[in-house]
This record gives C-alpha cells, sequence and structure tokens, in this order.
C-alpha cells in the first residue's frame, strides 16, 4: 500500500466527509498540497503505531486549540474526535485545559468551536 493510500484509509477513518471536502477544497487551488495532507500526516503519522487513533485526536485538538489561530481546523478535528469515538465532555475537557498553557482567550475561542460543532 502506498503512503497515498494509507493516507486517504486513515483519512476517512478519522474525518470523514469533512477531511474529503478540505482535500476536494484544494485541488483547484494547490492539488499537490492536497496529496502531501493525505500523505504526511495521515500516511506517515497518524498511521504509526504508538497511540490509538483517540489519543491523537485529542493532541490534535489541544494543539489547535492552543494555537489559538486555526478554528476551520480544530473544527474539523472536533468532528474527527467525535468520529472517532472521544465524548463531548473528552473533547471540551482537552480544551480546558489549554487555559493553563495557552491561556484564557485560546481556551474560549476552542469551546466556542466545539459548541458550534456540537450543536450541528
Amino acid at each position: 500500500m502506498t503512503r497515498y493510500e494509507r493516507g486517504l484509509e486513515k483519512l476517512n477513518e478519522i474525518d470523514g466527509q469533512a477531511g474529503t471536502h478540505v482535500i476536494e477544497s484544494l485541488k483547484d487551488i494547490a492539488p499537490d498540497f492536497a496529496d502531501l495532507l493525505i500523505e504526511f500526516p495521515f500516511g506517515d503519522i497518524y498511521s504509526r503505531p504508538g497511540l490509538d487513533i483517540q489519543s491523537r485526536e485529542i493532541a490534535t485538538i489541544a494543539a489547535l486549540t492552543a494555537m489559538g489561530n486555526a478554528t476551520p481546523q480544530l473544527k474539523v478535528h472536533i468532528s474527527a474526535g467525535l468520529n472517532v469515538g472521544l465524548s463531548k465532555e473528552q473533547i471540551i475537557e482537552t480544551i480546558m485545559q489549554m487555559a493553563v498553557y495557552a491561556g484564557f482567550p485560546a481556551a474560549l475561542n476552542g469551546l466556542f468551536a466545539a459548541k458550534e460543532i456540537f450543536d450541528q
């Protein structure tokens, strides 16, 4: 199996339609970047042993919350977290934990992103 095939399989497992939408939205502007998104994060990193998929999504939600400037990607990964079996409570607690390390504004932005996803 190629990196691309492995990555596409993992992307579909994690993100479902949301991941497919992101990839498709890049095809007309940066198709090579869309391929890189499939191959590196999903084909190489998410496919590694050592962490289960839920742990990887918790780490991703934490990192995107802490960044404070990646709300669209955070929303995709909150949806992905739900898709792979994280509870709303786990997602909220992960975001709240970031108030300690990234500050209250970043955590608030993350909580509002989660609320938006949960309300859909």
